[in-house]
């Protein structure tokens, strides 16, 4: 996959990135190269491997998972812009 000059102008423009038109063919080169290596990535026979979450061997420590109020619901209440009956009030968005 190539990536042209247009669509660089759009990728910064949707990250709100401004980029001169200096800036255009260098980030287009560096775009396609990054492309590229994913490609590569893609060729690559994992049939097999486990998924990983690191290249070490780890277990994830768990906790209880346990609906609660943080046990000081003032404090984080205190934070709040506006607040009614223990919750936080915002805007109504839907009418």
């Amino acid at each position: 996959m190539s990536v042209d000059q247009a669509t660089v102008r759009r990728v910064a423009h949707l990250a709100r990135i401004a980029v001169t038109e200096d800036e255009v063919a260098h980030l287009q080169g560096e775009l396609n190269a990054i492309l590229a290596f994913v490609e590569q990535l893609g060729e690559v026979d994992t049939d097999g491997v486990e998924p990983m979450t690191s290249v070490i061997p780890m277990t994830l420590p768990l906790r209880a998972d346990v609906v609660s109020d943080g046990f000081y619901p003032e404090r984080v209440l205190a934070n709040a812009p506006a607040a009614e009956d223990g919750f936080f009030a915002v805007p109504k968005v839907v009418e």
